[in-house]
């Protein structure tokens, strides 16, 4: 039987939630199971109001009955995922693999959820797995371009996105992430061309990430570029208005303009979006301090210390 009170060890990211199979496909999947009448109408039922707890209770039941039935573990597996159970999801997908092995979306699932818990060398084996039997497939290669950002193989980040894309013209986001790895690099002007054309995909196919526009302002900033930068950033605000980077970076470049009070608005902004995100509070310290506001420079750089040492403690959890 599978621990469910393991607690789970990092956060989701969109991308990786959309790993899951959509619930349409849980639904048919659930009337191929080895269960009665009774147990596979409440477990359809559960699964249609998206209580994923009644689901997973149930599958766990039955998996004792049917301890050899691998699409059981499968649909547990997504499921524990759509739940946000990564671990348990990890765990119930391998059982799996064990009986027979995963098809692609399964094992799919288990590298996302490897990569939620930070399982980066288990999760580069799964995906390297996917793309040798899916060459063609240009998801593998942009996740393995993002497991090497992290693990700072900068050079190889460059050669999986640049796959990625070849695979898939279209792939904003792996754009988006060459960009990245190039700034990362050193190499601000492909960074701005590979960013441009994840602004361009981002537009034509109204895809709204707010993601691109940012990131393309960013570097333009840090490039002494404030002009062209608070066209993208205003565009990344226009996407999401509530996304906290991008007010950081337009605070940060009216800051250097000499705006604080609007400054000032901005950074608190991207520090009310995201509870968590120290950074908005050392600048707004640092404008305090210049403004001479000696009460409000303490209160922001007490906040961005203790933002900071939560941030460090869940890295090392």
């Amino acid at each position: 039987m599978l621990v469910l009170a393991i607690p789970i060890l990092g956060n989701a990211g969109q991308e990786t939630r959309d790993a899951a199979r959509p619930v349409s496909s849980l639904s048919a999947r659930i009337q191929s199971l080895p269960l009665d009448a009774a147990h596979r109408g409440s477990l359809a039922e559960a699964v249609k109001a998206r209580n994923y707890k009644l689901a997973e209770r149930i599958l766990l039941d039955e998996t004792e009955r049917h301890p050899q039935s691998q699409p059981m573990y499968t649909l547990l597996g997504d499921i524990l995922f759509l739940d946000g159970d990564y671990l348990n999801s990890a765990i119930a997908m391998k059982r799996a693999d064990v009986l027979y092995p995963l098809d692609e979306h399964g094992r799919f699932t288990l590298a996302m959820a490897y990569i939620t818990l930070d399982k980066r060398d288990w999760a580069r084996l799964e995906l390297r797995q996917l793309a040798k039997s899916d060459p063609r497939n240009a998801l593998y290669p942009y996740w393995l371009s993002r497991l090497d950002y992290r693990d700072m193989q900068l050079t190889s980040a460059v050669a999986h996105a640049q796959k990625a894309i070849n695979l898939n013209p279209t792939f904003m986001k792996a754009y988006d992430n060459l960009g990245l790895y190039y700034d990362a690099l050193g190499k601000s002007e492909d960074a701005i061309q590979a960013y441009k054309e994840a602004v361009r995909l981002n537009r034509e196919r109204r895809l709204r990430s707010p993601w691109p526009s940012m990131n393309l302002g960013t570097v333009l900033l840090k490039l002494g570029r404030p002009d062209e930068a608070e066209v993208y950033l205003r565009e990344s605000l226009e996407e999401d208005p509530r996304f906290p980077k991008a007010h950081f970076q337009y605070g940060l470049l009216l800051e250097k303009r000499g705006k604080y009070a609007e400054a000032i608005q901005e950074l608190q902004r991207a520090a009310e979006f995201d509870p968590t995100y120290p950074e908005p509070c050392f600048v707004l310290g640092r404008i305090y301090r210049r403004l001479g506001d000696e009460k409000s420079m303490q209160e922001a750089f007490k906040s961005f210390q203790a933002r900071s040492q939560k941030e460090k403690d869940k890295n090392l959890r």
